[in-house]
């Protein structure tokens, strides 16, 4: 491509070829030594070849799967924490729920000098209203109380209504039981000959002289069907299944590790899966003599 050149001595315009680029000689007008420039003057400059955005291109690209990698393997490496942090939130309330429970039995027993009976009986000796019922006024929820009539039995015209009014009662829930029927319960009482709670008989805290410590008033079931409002509970004559084996409302079973149980004193303890029967046969009774040692 021909070079335009302008002599410097005496200004003038030339046309060179390319050939000449980069070689000295006389200006053909004034003589005057004269260098042709290298590179022919207005020529594009070189076009990039486009390996610099490639190169960023792969290197964003490489960035970006490593991110998600990571990303994924702090998803696999957080979520068994996550998980287990909601399992125990959900322990947490239930051991929660267990212990409003047994003050509420506490303020009853202030109250009319007794426990409540696992049941109020009818005219027949026959279940008719729950021991869930009786507390109710202590734990905050005298409204409903005051609307139920014990005149007539749980599932009479009335308290048939309030049931279908307060299907469920978050105290006598556990967060963690996906397994009992919606508007059943995950607590109950253990019914037994020589229990705190035997059928429709009312128990004083003097007769609990195997030690407040050592003697049950609630246990933690899933599985259950009937209405929370209902007189139904467990018999100790059906206690003879390892925790968690049975999931029917029959037996000692959670959502969560272990099972969770209030004590006569008030406090709540949860019982292992490695719980023998007879350990929780003992804690039934209230005046066995038998020593009992939680696991």
């Amino acid at each position: 491509m021909p070079i335009a050149f302008t002599c410097p001595h005496c200004g003038a315009a030339k046309t060179i070829a390319d050939t000449y680029a980069g070689q000295t000689g006389p200006c053909a007008e004034c003589g005057q030594p004269v260098t042709i420039p290298g590179k022919p003057m207005g020529a594009p400059p070189p076009k990039p070849s486009g390996g610099g955005l490639s190169a960023v291109l792969i290197i964003l690209g490489v960035v970006a799967v490593g991110f998600l990698a990571c990303g994924g393997v702090l998803l696999a490496l957080l979520l068994p924490a996550v998980q287990g942090a909601r399992g125990a939130a959900r322990q947490a309330a239930c051991r929660n729920n267990l212990k409003q429970i047994a003050i509420a039995m506490h303020n009853y027993h202030d109250t009319y000098k007794t426990f409540p009976a696992a049941y109020v009986p009818d005219e027949n000796g026959q279940p008719m209203h729950s021991w869930r019922m009786s507390i109710l006024p202590f734990i905050e929820s005298q409204p409903i109380y005051d609307q139920y009539d014990f005149n007539e039995p749980w599932d009479g015209p009335n308290n048939s209504q309030l049931a279908a009014m307060y299907p469920t009662m978050p105290v006598y829930r556990c967060p963690a039981d996906s397994e009992s029927a919606p508007d059943s319960t995950s607590y109950m009482v253990i019914t037994a000959p020589d229990g705190i709670f035997e059928g429709g008989e009312w128990t004083q805290m003097g007769e609990v002289t195997d030690g407040t410590s050592n003697t049950l008033l609630v246990v933690e079931v899933v599985g259950a069907t009937s209405h929370w409002m209902a007189p139904v509970d467990l018999d100790v004559n059906a206690l003879n299944a390892m925790i968690n084996s049975v999931r029917d409302g029959t037996g000692l079973a959670s959502g969560h590790g272990g099972v969770n149980i209030a004590l006569a004193d008030g406090s709540v303890y949860t019982l292992t899966e490695s719980t023998d029967l007879e350990t929780l046969r003992r804690l039934v009774t209230k005046s066995g003599g038998e020593p009992v040692m939680l696991p």
